[in-house]
């Protein structure tokens, strides 16, 4: 038996394990049975080519469940509150975001005005308003409604340039439409919360854009920099800045998920539903809006998923700086896992169709 099937195995031993504990009401071994399950699970996944995409999504399912199980580990460590660190790391992906970008992604406006228009206006109207309406019909309460508002105004991130490039879509597009939302942001999402928001929670709209600026701008800044003075020079920071920026979601993601325990508990399973069908319409919506102003199927393929993916690391982080990350953070945290499975999804399925008779630009 090889190793990959190995970890099946011993994640499904696990998996009968945890619900043994769980029946006998032995919380603290169920907890840790699930964590264990999902790091096999996991181990599993990386012995199959067409199952890797997952490996990362899973892993932060076993950061997740020792959240729910055990919150005090992701409260403080020596004194420290941990939720102090998510500006900070939320910089430092940012910051590894500009090093992988160039001037040069930016030149794609020119050649592509029409693609990155629609591409611009699309994200940030249908993500907005489908969160906007799905929140005043979920009946949560203000800011957790808030917070799906919150997903919804930010901007595109990098896995979607991923997505974009497995699902055989248009890579250039996709990745100067994440440019280009991501330098609006500090002006488009505060007045975008401020207009869908503002009666669920006080937004002060300078201080939004500041933020964004300081967790944004600044870093990408910087990451540019970099990128002209430095890169391939250090490569051993080429290297690690993917891996970082991937750890660094992962540790938000379950800090979040820690300090939003108890409102998870009564609502996540609700909380889920709305933000997956958040997600998925984006796909449909992003599609269709492609398709009725006449793009090709690539740029229509890259539209939906630049619309369904949100910067769901950002959105935390405006969350955390607003004092909110137990409320208005809990839609983020749990639109980023999400999003990577149902992009993977639509990913694989449209790798299989290459599309015909479009250009690849």
């Amino acid at each position: 038996m090889n190793r990959s099937k190995l970890a099946f195995l011993t994640s499904l031993i696990f998996a009968i394990l945890a619900l043994v504990f769980y029946f006998n009401d032995n919380l603290t071994w169920t907890g840790w049975s699930v964590f264990l399950f999902w790091i096999m699970l996991g181990l599993g996944t990386r012995g199959y080519d067409h199952l890797k995409g997952y490996t990362y999504t899973i892993m932060i399912f076993a950061a997740v469940s020792i959240a729910l199980f055990f919150p005090w580990y992701l409260d403080e460590w020596g004194g420290l509150k941990l939720t102090t660190l998510i500006t900070p790391l939320i910089q430092l992906i940012m910051f590894g975001m500009g090093t992988s970008m160039s001037v040069n992604d930016f030149v794609g406006v020119a050649k592509m005005p029409k693609g990155v228009m629609v591409g611009v206006v699309s994200q940030f109207s249908i993500m907005p308003f489908l969160g906007f309406a799905l929140a005043s019909i979920s009946g949560f309460e203000a800011e957790i409604a808030a917070g799906m508002i919150l997903i919804g105004c930010s901007p595109s991130g990098m896995a979607s340039n991923v997505m974009s490039y497995l699902a055989k879509a248009n890579l250039a597009l996709s990745i100067t439409i994440t440019a280009v939302t991501t330098l609006m942001a500090p002006f488009v999402t505060p007045f975008l919360m401020k207009m869908l928001a503002g009666a669920l929670i006080e937004i002060n709209i300078l201080d939004m854009m500041w933020d964004i600026v300081k967790m944004v701008i600044i870093p990408i800044g910087a990451g540019l920099l970099f990128n002209k003075l430095l890169s391939g020079k250090a490569k051993w920071l080429d290297d690690a800045m993917p891996l970082v920026s991937m750890a660094g979601i992962g540790f938000i993601i379950a800090i979040i998920t820690a300090a939003g325990r108890d409102s998870l508990l009564n609502i996540g399973p609700l909380l889920m539903l709305f933000v997956l069908i958040h997600n998925v319409f984006g796909y449909i919506l992003g599609y269709l809006f492609g398709k009725a102003v006449k793009m090709d199927e690539r740029d229509c393929r890259t539209i939906a998923i630049e619309v369904g993916m949100q910067n769901g690391g950002l959105a935390s982080g405006i969350a955390k700086e607003m004092g909110k990350i137990a409320t208005v953070g809990l839609a983020p945290a749990i639109f980023g896992p999400l999003m990577n499975i149902t992009g993977s999804i639509l990913a694989s399925y449209w790798h299989k169709r290459p599309p015909k008779n479009s250009k690849i630009v």
